[in-house]
């Protein structure tokens, strides 16, 4: 059988950038808008250090206004909520993203009900979750499954009647990629470790997002043979092969089986990564039009 076609979440993500930034400078030109999005970082976890310095950096070159809030690890809960709604009352902020994880003694949940939903890039509080379940176009939507989806609509055209696997139950990951998927008419399934055959139930599948964080848990003779499979886990093993020390990045899928068999693939690295920072800037610019008055963008 043919190797699978590879989905490569760089091509994608340089189109949706484009299409940001051309967004952008029509907001700016015509309207005199710049979409700002503010990103706040309590603690110093050097992966959150990484994502929110690529953050502002792609955020700069679309156009758009990056602000930075950076709090040191034993910052008050409610030093954090007050300066959420100093953000939250700025109207030249439109979009605000609290980097997780948080610290211990902080309530993540309290934090992201704080945002005002009008706001909330990331897509997690409470009435966008809502909004999003109940078909309500007025949600917005977590950055990494609606990256996924773009990648499916954009390989499958419509995606109506197909029967689709969601492999976890995350509310930054699984949850919010069902919910999207039964609003694009798929027969859809939550799955996680206590599914009963659970290698039947994947190999059922013509659509299998797999978002679990373990590494290669879903082999090549778990996957429908044609089927589509977006691997959404980022997990760092050890590589002898490299030497003493070294690691590299697998996704949840065993990527050099699944490519005999599937469809089409995402690869790990350079699959999903690439489209979240993407989906958060488009976010933002859809939360500066609405907070504009203004009709949503074609994004």
């Amino acid at each position: 059988m043919t190797d699978a076609a590879i989905i490569d979440g760089k091509v994608h993500a340089d189109r949706l950038r484009e299409k940001v930034a051309a967004e952008v400078r029509r907001l700016k030109d015509g309207r005199g808008l710049t979409p700002a999005l503010a990103v706040v970082l309590v603690g110093d976890d050097p992966a959150s250090h990484v994502y929110v310095k690529a953050k502002g950096k792609q955020t700069v070159a679309a156009g758009m206004e990056s602000i930075e809030h950076r709090l040191p690890a034993d910052t008050s809960e409610a030093h954090l909520l007050a300066l959420i709604d100093t953000l939250n009352g700025d109207p030249a902020v439109h979009g605000i993203l609290v980097q997780l994880p948080l610290p211990g003694h902080i309530d993540e949940g309290a934090v992201i009900a704080a945002v005002d939903p009008a706001k909330d890039v990331d897509g997690f509080h409470p009435v966008n979750v809502g909004r999003l379940w109940s078909g309500d176009a007025r949600a917005l939507v977590p950055c990494t499954p609606y990256g996924c989806l773009l990648m499916l609509k954009e390989t499958l055209g419509d995606l109506g009647g197909r029967r689709a696997l969601v492999l976890g139950r995350s509310n930054i990951v699984g949850k919010p990629m069902a919910a999207l998927l039964l609003g694009e008419s798929c027969t859809v399934t939550i799955a996680h470790s206590r599914t009963a055959d659970l290698a039947q139930r994947c190999r059922e599948a013509d659509i299998l997002v797999a978002a679990v964080g373990r590494p290669r848990l879903v082999p090549g003779d778990w996957v429908k043979p044609g089927a589509t499979v977006i691997d959404v886990g980022i997990n760092r093993i050890e590589a002898p092969e490299k030497g003493p020390g070294k690691t590299r990045i697998v996704g949840d899928v065993d990527f050099a089986t699944a490519v005999t068999v599937a469809g089409a693939i995402t690869p790990v690295p350079g699959g999903v990564g690439p489209m979240t920072i993407c989906c958060l800037l488009r976010n933002t610019v859809v939360a500066a039009c609405r907070q504009a008055g203004l009709a949503d963008p074609d994004l």
